[in-house]
């Protein structure tokens, strides 16, 4: 069974992608790889409780259990050992890949306040989009009351596009939210 997201990127966004660049083959349609969604914990290591709020809230939204990541190195400015549980990720791939981001994008980035659209100029040039949240609470799995701190995440859509123009009208049919330039 595949997802709506899916459906939508075989039936309608491959045959406009193919006409538009003038692909000869249907495999230099520009695709989804994986998403990541990263929380940064500055305070984890005077807060182990945060660290496993922040899993499980990450586990949650994403549908995967969420990975502890630790310091490469130590930084003597931050108070940072090597090794140090610094914050927590989680690669989407597959089916997964595709529900979250029909999730993010339909239901959580229209419930964020005052929202004009996603910034149409954050690709990396090699046809990766990144995405910054100020707060878990846009996810409807999220309880309000059971949030214990309000904790912004970063996500990588990373395409198979070689250009930004190419994943940006990519992600255009698949449905973001651009805000107009």
């Amino acid at each position: 069974m595949t997802s709506r997201l899916q459906e939508k990127y075989k039936t309608e966004v491959v045959g406009h992608l193919m006409q538009q660049f003038e692909y000869k083959n249907i495999m230099e349609v520009p695709k989804l790889e994986k998403i990541t969604i990263n929380i940064g914990l500055g305070q984890a290591k005077d807060n182990p409780k945060a660290l496993e709020s922040a899993v499980k809230e990450l586990t949650t939204i994403a549908g995967q259990k969420a990975i502890v990541t630790h310091a490469k190195k130590s930084i003597a400015n931050f108070k940072l050992r090597e090794g140090q549980a610094v914050g927590v990720k989680v690669t989407l791939r597959g089916r997964r890949m595709y529900d979250f981001l029909d999730k993010l994008m339909n239901i959580a980035l229209p419930r964020v306040r005052d929202f004009r659209g996603v910034k149409p100029t954050a690709f990396d040039g090699r046809g990766n989009y990144a995405l910054g949240l100020k707060e878990q609470l846009i996810f409807p799995e999220i309880e309000y009351d059971e949030v214990d701190e309000i904790r912004g995440m970063d996500i990588i859509i990373v395409t198979t596009a070689n250009t930004d123009e190419e994943a940006k009208v990519f992600l255009e049919k698949m449905g973001m939210p651009f805000a107009k330039a």
